[in-house]
């Protein structure tokens, strides 16, 4: 039975548990380390300054891996439900991957950044699509302006992108849907905190997240499984 009530407003957050089932990995579960690296010597500012050509390792690496992901029936399922309820859904994901844009979703917010967009680090050039991999030998790329491009990637230390737009959402919404996410990392461990009493809360994931007590329903199981259930999709 579907979750989701005809004159619902919508806020689905997800993380990288819907990822991980189309074959992209979390870190979490690796013990937080790439190359014997922790996931922050490898993705905050600081290391950028320092060492950009080991930054562009691990994006490129990030890249190559996304390249071959194909969404799941849980990115589908999400799409499907936005086709029907259009702005009346919000989609705002932790994950960098466009495995969202991919199952055709159109209105997704990115938190945390996109992967396959990279920016200027010194002057005021909007992010553009970049798909390219910096590693090995390669030269670090530059901007017109003489600053090096970089992902487009919320690191360690900065603010998570469009959080005004996110925060005046929460406050609208009816129905908060967490799905794959730890309940750790914060601010979006905290959303289901703030639409609590007002706002039904859903929980789906392989396991309870740590903000577990915030939700009035937690369901275990796959998000390829559970979401197309919950959300009413014709992949049920």
């Amino acid at each position: 039975m579907s979750i989701v009530k005809s004159n619902d407003r919508a806020f689905i957050l997800t993380g990288a548990g819907v990822s991980a089932e189309s074959g992209i990995p979390t870190f979490r579960d690796a013990g937080g380390l790439w190359k014997n690296h922790s996931i922050e010597d490898v993705a905050s500012p600081e290391v950028w300054r320092r060492d950009p050509r080991l930054v562009w390792e691990f994006y490129s690496m990030r890249r190559r891996v996304a390249c071959s992901a194909k969404p799941n029936l849980g990115h589908l399922a999400v799409a499907e439900l936005e086709s029907v309820m259009e702005e009346r859904l919000f989609l705002c994901t932790q994950n960098v991957d466009n495995l969202h844009e991919q199952a055709g979703s159109e209105r997704v917010v990115h938190m945390h950044g996109e992967l396959f967009k990279s920016r200027c680090d010194t002057c005021s050039r909007s992010p553009f699509h970049d798909a390219n991999t910096y590693d090995g030998e390669a030269a670090i790329p530059r901007c017109a302006c003489g600053g090096r491009i970089r992902p487009h990637i919320c690191w360690f230390g900065e603010v998570p992108f469009e959080l005004d737009l996110v925060f005046a959402t929460l406050q609208r919404c009816t129905l908060f849907v967490a799905v794959g996410t730890s309940g750790v990392v914060e601010p979006a461990a905290s959303f289901a905190a703030q639409v609590r009493q007002r706002a039904r809360t859903v929980y789906v994931g392989l396991e309870e997240p740590a903000n577990a007590p915030l939700f009035s329903e937690c369901h275990i199981g796959r998000a390829s499984e559970v979401l197309p259930r919950l959300l009413g999709a014709a992949h049920a």
